[in-house]
C-alpha cells in the first residue's frame, strides 16, 4: 500500500513541477492528450521514477557513499538530479513521458519533487503497525 501511496505522490509531485514554467520539466501525455491520459502518464512516470529511485538510486547511494561524506551530503542533489533525467531518459523512446531540457534545471526540479514528496509523505503515507 506504501509503495501505490509513494507512486500517486511522484506523480503529483512531477505534475506540479512540470507547471513551473523555468524548471523546463514538461510531461507529454498519452494520444490523444486528454485529462485522463495526462494522469496515467503521471501515474506511469511516477511508476518509473520510483523503480528508478529504488533500484538505481540505491546502487548509486551506496556507491557514493565517500562522495556523501566529502561533500557533506550536497553529492545527493546532483544523484537525485541524474535519477530524474534517467527517468526521462527512459520514456524518450516513446511519444509520451517525462521531457527535462536541461541537467541543473532537473536537478532544481529533484529537489522541489524530493521536498512535495516529502511533506505529503508525512501527511498520506499510512503508519506501519508497531
Amino acid at each position: 500500500m506504501r509503495f501505490f501511496v509513494g507512486i500517486i505522490i511522484n506523480a503529483f509531485a512531477i505534475w506540479v513541477v512540470s507547471l513551473i514554467d523555468p524548471l523546463q520539466v514538461d510531461v507529454i501525455a498519452f494520444p490523444p492528450g486528454e485529462t485522463l491520459q495526462l494522469v496515467l502518464t503521471l501515474l506511469v512516470v511516477g511508476l518509473i521514477f520510483a523503480l528508478v529511485n529504488t533500484i538505481i538510486g540505491t546502487v548509486i547511494k551506496v556507491l557514493a557513499f565517500p562522495l556523501y561524506i566529502l561533500t557533506l551530503g550536497l553529492i545527493s542533489l546532483v544523484i537525485n538530479g541524474f535519477l530524474l533525467w534517467f527517468t526521462a531518459w527512459v520514456t524518450t523512446g516513446w511519444s509520451w513521458g517525462l521531457r527535462v531540457e536541461d541537467f541543473w534545471l532537473g536537478v532544481v526540479a529533484a529537489v522541489v519533487i524530493s521536498l512535495i514528496n516529502w511533506i505529503l509523505g508525512i501527511i498520506l503515507r499510512p503508519q506501519r503497525k508497531r
